[in-house]
C-alpha cells in the first residue's frame, strides 16, 4: 500500500486530538495534512450546550481552536504541510463526506470518549470513531 498524499485529521474540541495531528504528521511526512475542525450543530447530543452563539461565532471559534492545535503540535516546517478547514453537521456525516468530496486517502482520529459515557458509546459501537469507520470508504486510523 502507498503512503497517502493526503490525510484528514477532524477536530471536535476534545482532549487529546493533539495526539492525532502528531500521529498524522509523523507517520505521514510527505503527506498533506488537512485539519478538519466540525462544527457540530447546536441541536446535536453532543452540543457544547450553554450559550446559543451564532454559527459564524462558533466556526471561528473551532477554527481559533484548530489553529491553536496545531501550534502546539507542529514546528513550523510541519505546519506548512496543514491546511485548517471547518464544516459545520454531524461528525458521523461530515468527515466521511468530506474525505470522498475532497480525494482524501487516509483518516487519523482519536476515538475514544472520556468517562463512562466515552466508554459506553465505544463499548456499544456508537461513537464518533465507529461511525466514521464505517462510513468513510478511505483507510481510517482510530487512536485509542
Amino acid at each position: 500500500m502507498a503512503a497517502p498524499d493526503r490525510v484528514l485529521v477532524p477536530t471536535l474540541g476534545r482532549p487529546r486530538e493533539d495526539e492525532a495531528l502528531a500521529y498524522a504528521l509523523e507517520t505521514f511526512p510527505q503527506a498533506e495534512i488537512t485539519l478538519l475542525a466540525v462544527v457540530t450543530p447546536l441541536d446535536a447530543p453532543l452540543s457544547e450546550g450553554g450559550v446559543l452563539e451564532r454559527s459564524e461565532e462558533r466556526t471561528a471559534q473551532a477554527r481559533q481552536s484548530a489553529t491553536e492545535l496545531l501550534e502546539s503540535v507542529a514546528d513550523s516546517a510541519a505546519a506548512d504541510r496543514v491546511r485548517i478547514e471547518t464544516a459545520e453537521g454531524r461528525p458521523g456525516t461530515v468527515v466521511p463526506r468530506y474525505a470522498s468530496d475532497e480525494g482524501i486517502d487516509h483518516v487519523v482520529m482519536y476515538g475514544s470518549g472520556t468517562g463512562s459515557a466515552g466508554f459506553l458509546r465505544r463499548f456499544l459501537g456508537h461513537g464518533i470513531a465507529a461511525t466514521v469507520v464505517e462510513r468513510t470508504a478511505e483507510p481510517v486510523t482510530v487512536l485509542e
